[in-house]
């Protein structure tokens, strides 16, 4: 059964904020199935690259290594968008997939779940979805969250 198929777009002012995006589950669901994807991956404007790199150089680098950073600054390229997902049931936390995948299928059920969640009982009631925009780099950025459960526990 599907429980959200959920699309929006992001922008480097998303940067570092966080989208919960609740969700109800009932009674007999044998697993959950998630799919996170989002698009671009990466910044494909060199210039603007390099700009955004010495912007963040200004502010986390010390002023004596700057000159240093911005020559090598090739090294940190491309640059990427960063979204990841966390999970919470009706009890509280049931892991966070933190990966660089810009496509993410992901589970949880009894026995098993995709590494970094927690397999569990599927506990009916409210669930949610925590999408973490640590990065955005490129002008927008669209992504799409489905949720759907199956009844039985395979994968």
């Amino acid at each position: 059964m599907k429980l959200l198929d959920l699309q929006g777009y992001a922008s480097p002012e998303d940067s570092k904020t966080h989208i919960r995006i609740p969700f109800e589950l009932e009674e007999g669901c044998g697993k959950l199935n998630l799919r996170l994807q989002y698009t671009p991956k990466t910044l494909e404007n060199r210039e603007k690259a390099l700009r955004l790199l010495k912007d963040s150089y200004d502010l986390y680098i010390l002023p004596q290594n700057r000159e240093y950073a911005i020559a090598n600054a090739d090294h940190h390229l491309p640059l990427k968008n960063l979204i990841t997902l966390s999970l919470d049931d009706a009890r509280g936390y049931r892991g966070a997939c933190h990966r660089q995948d810009e496509v993410q299928d992901l589970y949880v059920s009894e026995g098993e779940a995709s590494p970094g969640l927690m397999a569990g009982e599927l506990v009916p009631g409210p669930w949610s979805v925590t999408l973490s925009l640590h990065c955005i780099v490129t002008d927008t950025c669209a992504y799409r969250l489905e949720v759907w459960t199956t009844e039985e526990d395979s994968i």
